[in-house]
């Protein structure tokens, strides 16, 4: 049985091992291989520690925690960090372990999100995912996202990718 609840400090190493490995499953052949080979946990889990501080009452991060297994996905979320009128919400990062891809851990962390943010009255939520990741797309896109046409560019190594915003009304 998988259950979503909010983050706490004690679930840093095993969010941190989630989004390393998360990182390098899905971005292989698309973020430079070297990029990733450099990820580690213990650097992840420092910088998530001093986010964690910085961002409560800003972000929510949430975990999918297995029965068995513990902690299986990770999610967060908050005010959108761009410019413009409107303030929507943004999913900053959601991520599941590679192993359980596919079981629904995925959509239920974002189900999750999308209730946590309807309850700070965002009407809409944001994301950017890489532009060459079309598994990830693909999954936005089932749960009702849409590209909105506004695209970014982030600096992995010496080579740049694009990103896409996607978009969805709450």
């Amino acid at each position: 049985m998988v259950r979503v609840r909010e983050m706490t400090e004690a679930d840093i190493e095993a969010v941190s091992g989630i989004r390393v490995t998360g990182w390098q499953t899905a971005y292989a052949g698309v973020v430079p291989q070297p990029y990733l080979d450099a990820m580690t946990v213990e650097d992840d889990a420092r910088q998530r520690r001093t986010w964690f501080t910085r961002s409560r009452g800003q972000a929510l991060d949430l975990v999918a925690v297995d029965d068995r297994a513990g902690p299986v996905g990770w999610a967060s979320l908050g005010r959108y960090r761009g410019e413009g009128k409107e303030r929507p919400g943004e999913l900053y990062a959601l991520y599941v372990r590679p192993d359980v891809i596919g079981t629904g851990v995925g959509r239920l962390l974002l189900q999750e999100a999308h209730r946590h943010a309807a309850a700070r009255r965002f009407e809409n939520m944001l994301l950017w995912v890489l532009r060459d990741n079309p598994r990830a797309r693909r999954f936005y896109e089932t749960a009702g996202y849409t590209a909105d046409g506004a695209v970014q560019s982030d600096l992995y190594g010496e080579v740049e990718l694009t990103e896409v915003r996607y978009r969805r009304a709450l």
